[in-house]
């Protein structure tokens, strides 16, 4: 094992050995409990705790809850920081608005979700009166404040890209007789292409972080979020830890997934192009 990968395992392993050493010593599981505790509710995903469902179909919820809103964020925000960053005329228009609304936090947008939806479902929003249980947990006023935490970042690295490409590219493709679809297709969305999958990974991210705390809001009864709120209420400190676990492991795979592709697909970026 290279000395690298080693570091890598040796650090997780030391916290891990301190958090047992001062649970023992504590003595108290609802302060903090020990890690033999939470690693049966990990490697137990399907078994029922607190009488709400189990680890995997809660894993599940939020993750469909968070590609809902990341989606919704994503085919809002890309066309309009397409539009931003090309289009100096939409910039001043937009520039204002985006800004006085960009440094709000997510959660402060909770009070108006509940008041503008409610505890509305897609299935009530569709009318479908029977439907999978999985819509009926798409909450709509979760799925807006995973989106608000997803737009932004999304957004504003779009705009800095598409205002980062080369105007001598752009001109190059005029003088060669390219309209403006192809001057997008082949010139501004190629080039401003890093920036934007930077901006889809961070939104992604802060999406992910939304979700547990949109998952608090009443009428929730699924998600991470809710379990851990519900774990902490009754004083189950493992459940809690183990929950926090499962977000802290998604994190890495998506951001690894995320890493891999930027790898695959911007080759020519570590060249120095």
């Amino acid at each position: 094992m290279e000395k690298k990968s080693l570091y890598k395992v040796i650090f997780p392993l030391v916290v891990i050995a301190i958090w047992e050493i001062f649970s023992i010593w504590l003595k108290k599981p609802a302060i903090l409990p020990r890690v033999e505790s939470v690693l049966i509710i990990l490697i137990h995903p399907t078994q029922k705790i607190l009488g709400i469902g189990n680890l995997l179909e809660s894993t599940i919820v939020s993750i469909v809850r968070v590609i809902c809103g990341f989606f919704l964020a994503v085919i809002v925000a890309l066309p309009l920081g397409i539009l931003m960053g090309y289009f100096k005329r939409v910039r001043e228009i937009t520039t204002t608005l985006i800004e006085l609304l960009r440094p709000i936090p997510p959660l402060a947008w909770i009070p108006l979700a509940l008041a503008w939806f409610g505890l509305k479902n897609f299935g009530d929003l569709l009318g479908i009166k029977t439907y999978h249980p999985i819509l009926e947990n798409l909450q709509i006023a979760m799925i807006f404040i995973i989106f608000i935490g997803a737009f932004f970042p999304i957004l504003l690295n779009t705009i800095h890209g598409v205002k980062g490409v080369k105007i001598i590219l752009i001109e190059s493709a005029i003088s060669l007789g390219a309209r403006d679809k192809d001057i997008l297709k082949k010139v501004i969305l190629p080039s401003a292409s890093p920036s934007i999958l930077t901006g889809l990974r961070m939104g992604f991210g802060i999406a992910w972080m939304c979700v547990v705390a949109a998952e608090m809001l009443p009428g929730s009864n699924y998600g991470l979020g809710y379990l851990i709120s519900h774990a902490y209420d009754i004083a189950r400190i493992d459940v809690v830890i183990g929950g926090m676990i499962i977000i802290g492991i998604i994190g890495v795979i998506t951001n690894t997934i995320f890493e891999l592709f930027e790898r695959k697909m911007f080759k020519w970026r570590a060249k120095g192009y």
